[in-house]
C-alpha cells in the first residue's frame, strides 16, 4: 500500500525508470523508514537522493545508484514474510561504497547517532575502510585506496 498521496507524482513513470537501469548489479533496500534511509545515505555517505518520497527513494554516490522501498510497499510481495519481525537486515551482506572517505563517514555516523561498528583503518587488502551501520541494521563499508 503506497502512502505517497495520489496526487504527487513521482518523478518519473516506475516502467520507464526500471527502462532506464543500465545492466549490471543492481540493490534494492527495503526499510521502515524511507526519510531515515535518506537521512543516512546523505549524511553519512554523502550520497544524493535523485528522489525520493514516504514509499520510494532513489540514491547515488561515486557512480553508483541504488533504490530503498519501505516496508509497506511491499505488502503483497513475496519478501514480507522474509522481513517480517526481523530487527537487523542484510545478515552477512556488505553494501561498499569505493571513493567515500572512510574517516569522513565515521565522523558523520557518530556525530548523527549511527553505529560504529568498525572504526576507519587501513587493511591488509589495501583499502581504509569502516563499517557503518544504519537505522535499518545494513552494513556500510566506505572506502578508499591506500596510497
Amino acid at each position: 500500500m503506497k502512502k505517497r498521496p495520489a496526487d504527487q507524482t513521482p518523478w518519473m513513470a516506475a516502467d520507464d525508470y526500471g527502462r532506464s537501469l543500465r545492466p549490471g548489479l543492481g540493490v534494492n533496500l527495503l526499510v521502515r523508514d524511507v526519510a531515515a534511509a535518506v537521512k543516512f545515505a546523505e549524511t553519512v555517505l554523502g550520497a544524493t537522493a535523485t528522489y525520493a518520497d514516504e514509499d520510494f527513494a532513489v540514491l547515488r554516490a561515486v557512480g553508483s545508484e541504488w533504490m530503498v522501498h519501505a516496508d509497506h510497499t511491499y505488502l503483497d510481495n513475496p519478501m514480507t514474510g522474509v522481513i517480517d519481525g526481523v530487527e537487523a537486515r542484510g545478515a552477512g551482506v556488505e553494501l561498499r561504497l569505493y571513493g567515500i572517505d572512510p574517516d569522513t563517514a565515521e565522523a558523520a555516523a557518530r556525530d548523527g547517532g549511527w553505529t560504529v561498528l568498525a572504526g576507519s583503518m587501513d587493511k591488509p587488502h589495501g583499502l581504509r575502510e569502516a563499517v557503518l551501520i544504519d537505522d535499518d541494521g545494513y552494513l556500510w563499508v566506505p572506502g578508499v585506496a591506500i596510497p
